[in-house]
């Protein structure tokens, strides 16, 4: 394409007027020697988003949609729409250092045009590092990584994610039935069965308001503060992407302890205190959910493994044996859920 861009930065919007402000400055700050364009998908906001935008960011590319249609179906929309080589996807509450679309573009152009990227991400209530990427264990829990320096991972987090449209593309984006949470997990592990690495780079770096969007997500005073909202999403989405990317001979294996891990889970947090209508809501749906998506997890699965080029043993070997959850609860005790 003659008018084809570097970077197309897209960003999906729900009644974030009172950080997307920070977000877009943060983007038209970036310098250097490339093209980008904008994107900003509004998912039917309520407060003065649209206003904001069009008022002190009328270059901005808006999507105004009509009705709230979930964060995955939004980027899906302005990946379709966007001109650029890369996809930047990032959240509304996510506020970019300077120098962060050099990095990318600086390591993407030597020999990694096919790689997913990410920045090591900071918490903006505290100023504290929380991650350099993720890896896993067994049941598809994150575990952060902060080693320094340029690192490959088995995820980056989605708040902050270069995506090559190529990459994209052969992927499919987001599962639109996904809505929200563990969408970014998906992509990277569709990403590694097709070939295509996902790195963090050891600087700049991004600020985030993490929980802003979902609330929780978050240690506050050495204690992990989550939502139901965000476990529902969560718990339900991780056991899809296993569903989805894990080899069968490891599922068959990992799924029975899943499931059983998840009702020790459950059980505990009842007798914790969180109460049964909130550990209903959290866990009840996960199997419902799977069989209602049977079809297009069965779908996406069998698109991937047609185009596999990662063996089975070398996607398992960035899964850890120890169970994140257990060491969750050794460190911060039990969550504290809304």
């Amino acid at each position: 394409m003659d008018n084809q861009l570097d970077i197309s930065v897209c960003i999906a919007n729900y009644n974030g007027a009172e950080y997307l402000r920070e977000c877009l400055n943060s983007v038209y700050a970036q310098t250097g020697n490339f093209t980008y364009e904008v994107l900003v998908h509004d998912d039917a906001s309520t407060d003065d988003s649209v206003e904001l935008i069009q008022q002190e960011f009328p270059q901005v590319n808006l999507i105004n949609s009509t009705e709230n249609t979930g964060f995955c179906i939004s980027n899906n929309r302005m990946a379709s729409a966007a001109k650029g080589r890369f996809l930047l996807l990032l959240n509304n509450d996510a506020i970019l250092r300077a120098g962060s679309f050099a990095a990318f573009i600086t390591f993407a152009s030597n020999g990694h045009e096919h790689a997913i990227l990410g920045l090591p991400q900071y918490a903006l209530h505290d100023g504290q590092l929380v991650d350099r990427g993720y890896e896993f264990d067994l049941f598809m829990n994150p575990v952060a990584v902060f080693d320094q320096g340029i690192h490959q991972v088995a995820t980056a987090t989605g708040a902050c994610l270069w995506v090559p449209t190529e990459v994209w593309r052969a992927i499919g984006g987001f599962p639109a039935w996904f809505e929200s949470v563990a969408e970014d997990i998906f992509l990277c592990q569709a990403a590694r069965l097709l070939g295509y690495p996902t790195f963090v780079l050891g600087s700049p770096g991004f600020d985030h308001w993490i929980g802003k969007n979902l609330g929780g997500g978050k240690v506050v005073a050495q204690k992990l503060h989550t939502t139901v909202r965000r476990r529902v999403l969560s718990e339900r989405n991780k056991t899809a992407v296993m569903l989805m990317c894990y080899p069968l001979w490891a599922l068959i294996v990992i799924l029975p302890i899943h499931a059983a891990l998840l009702g020790l889970e459950a059980l505990f947090l009842m007798l914790s205190g969180a109460g049964q209508n909130k550990v209903s809501k959290i866990y009840r749906p996960i199997l419902p959910f799977v069989w209602q998506q049977r079809k297009q997890i069965e779908s996406l699965r069998h698109r991937l493994y047609a185009q596999r080029q990662c063996s089975s043993l070398r996607f398992m070997t960035r899964f850890r044996f120890v169970p994140q959850k257990l060491v969750m609860l050794l460190r911060h005790g039990s969550p504290s859920l809304r």
